[in-house]
């Protein structure tokens, strides 16, 4: 499930294992000079993605409740096509892909994806809910050049609405602080169903005693709006905050309305700065907005990357992408806005504004 916090171009602390030995501070230090490079492209140019989150695999070993984004049938994205579309997005300039599901350690090829973005000089991440991770996969993984790994962990203990869960997963954290050489994330949530909010901070707390950051997400509907927060939710949301100062977590404006049910005046971004490719192949704005554009990456153009650049989207208020907000905030206070749309509106139905 996607709760927006994909990796990011910020760095932060690497797992302990690897803060060790002189090796593993070399390894961060470069990465992390990588990741200044990103945010200074950015920063520089506007015509190229910031951001692809792209998916090998619609399959997933689980089954959250609340999740809209993983099947049970689906086969893994065939390696030439995987590669043929990493091929595209470094087209494009995209500086970081995201490998994404679905659950991408199912697909048989990953480590031939992740060393194909490596090949292209980009940072390669990926989301996953880590019950495949052993140590022969960790140091795999490491071979291939993986940057940053986000495992998303929802409770304490498994239950019907999800079976991410710290006391099924402690062990593979435990792999990945003695075995990665990657920046690794956990990510936790509230709402949504998820029956105890206070386990988000224990999850937190266990993160950063093996050395990795945390961050944690608000579960949204099935198209990435808002459910508000309730009384104790809040308040954990803003304790996590205070964790800031070891977190990998930026609690920004952004966070702060969202905690609080208030919507947030923002220039989404998204199908320029930031992509998602579904299993498909086709280019959306986001995980919860899968079917605008829709248009197949291999015709995707850098005019449709300023064009969609210059483009407002409606449903952005109530976002809880927080990978969108990240990488659009880059251009907050550049390029108005021009055209609008609203995600499962006609395509008669696209004003200018001006």
């Amino acid at each position: 499930m996607d709760t927006g916090d994909e990796s990011r171009p910020e760095g932060g602390a690497d797992n302990r294992s690897s803060r060790r030995t002189w090796s593993g501070r070399a390894r961060a230090a470069a990465r992390k000079a990588r990741e200044l490079g990103v945010v200074a492209h950015a920063l520089v140019s506007t015509r190229h993605v910031v951001m692809a989150q792209i998916v090998p695999m619609r399959y997933c070993n689980l089954s959250c409740s609340y999740c809209n984004e993983y099947d049970k049938v689906s086969e893994p994205v065939p390696l030439p096509a995987m590669l043929e579309r990493i091929d595209q997005l470094a087209r494009l300039g995209t500086s970081i892909v995201t490998l994404s599901g679905g659950e991408p350690l199912t697909h048989p090829d990953l480590d031939a994806i992740i060393a194909r973005i490596r090949r292209h000089g980009r940072m390669a991440g990926m989301i996953t809910n880590g019950y495949l991770l052993t140590p022969e996969r960790i140091e795999r993984l490491n071979r291939a050049g993986l940057d940053h790994m986000q495992i998303s962990i929802d409770n304490v203990l498994p239950d019907e609405i999800s079976k991410k869960s710290l006391k099924v997963l402690d062990k593979k954290l435990q792999f990945l602080a003695r075995c990665a050489r990657f920046h690794v994330n956990i990510n936790s949530v509230v709402g949504g169903g998820i029956k105890n909010p206070q386990d988000a901070l224990v999850i937190g707390g266990r993160a950063l005693e093996l050395g990795f950051t945390s961050t944690i997400g608000i579960i949204h509907d099935g198209g990435g709006q808002l459910k508000p927060l309730n009384d104790e939710e809040r308040q954990v949301y803003y304790r996590m905050a205070g964790m800031a100062k070891k977190n990998y977590s930026r609690f920004n404006r952004f966070q702060e309305a969202i905690a609080n049910a208030q919507p947030n005046h923002w220039r989404c971004r998204a199908g320029s700065r930031y992509l998602y490719i579904c299993e498909n192949g086709l280019v959306h704005y986001c995980s919860q907005q899968r079917g605008y554009p829709g248009t197949p990456l291999e015709s995707y153009s850098r005019e449709d990357l300023a064009r969609e650049y210059r483009t407002e989207k409606t449903c952005a208020p109530h976002c809880t992408v927080s990978c969108v907000h990240q990488i659009s905030y880059i251009d907050h206070w550049r390029s108005p806005q021009t055209r609008r749309i609203a995600p499962g509106a006609r395509a008669g139905e696209l004003v200018n504004l001006r």
